[in-house]
């Protein structure tokens, strides 16, 4: 067991050199593809759900109105919104992780990245996106979720648009959210006021061209913390 440990500190160095190529490469690329929305969402969404039909829509929305579309690359709902996208004749990022099972590549997605390391897709995710929507979904959404909560509440971004499109999955979160944590001063109210909860695809798309016309021009649009 040492010596497997020792093995495994050994590549540290090395490994260091694939993080860097993995943040070089996505830069370079993500850096082009002007402003940007990330869609969330499960993967395991069939074709037959009114979620990934609301995506698909949403998707394609987006890209009429000039947003490039990132999802995480994957099927379900991933796959929806860069299909809606795609079909009319927007950009659309997909940031893949390497996974076991679960996580293999939509076919709609125009610029395709590939990622072993989470931390490095999640810093894409933020760095160039002016706005979030989240489908339902499970661990992979919450974690993304929670992860730019986070950043909004400390400040190490702006405070951009968050949809939760879907009231029935969302409302029993955020009534926790409120009644737990914020009862008991973990969070304070205007933490979870940052969040806009809707089961319409026209909300989501004047929310975000609402905070759009408040910030400027896309190239005002203030950047992430990296």
């Amino acid at each position: 067991m040492a010596n497997q440990d020792q093995s495994f500190t050994q590549e540290d160095p090395w490994r260091i050199f694939r993080i860097m190529s993995e943040f070089v490469e996505s830069f370079e690329i993500m850096s082009q593809i002007g402003p940007a929305i990330t869609i969330f969402g499960s993967a395991r969404m069939k074709p037959n759900s009114e979620y990934y039909k609301s995506a698909e829509i949403i998707g394609k929305r987006l890209a009429k109105q000039g947003f490039t579309v990132i999802t995480g690359g994957g099927p379900g709902i991933m796959e929806a919104a860069n299909k809606g996208a795609a079909e009319a004749g927007g950009k659309t990022v997909g940031l893949n992780i390497q996974l076991p099972s679960e996580q293999k590549p939509n076919p709609y997605a125009n610029i395709p990245l590939q990622f072993h390391y989470f931390f490095a897709r999640k810093v894409c995710f933020v760095k160039y996106s002016m706005g979030f929507i989240y489908m339902p979904g499970g661990f992979g959404t919450l974690d993304e979720f929670f992860e730019v909560s986070t950043l909004v509440q400390t400040e190490r971004i702006p405070r951009f648009p968050m949809i939760l499109f879907g009231k029935k999955f969302w409302n029993g979160l955020i009534k926790w959210m409120n009644n737990s944590m914020g009862t008991a001063g973990y969070v304070s109210p205007e933490d979870t006021s940052i969040y806009t909860i809707t089961d319409r695809v026209d909300d989501v798309i004047d929310t975000i061209l609402d905070y759009q016309k408040r910030v400027g021009p896309p190239k005002t649009i203030p950047k992430a913390f990296v």
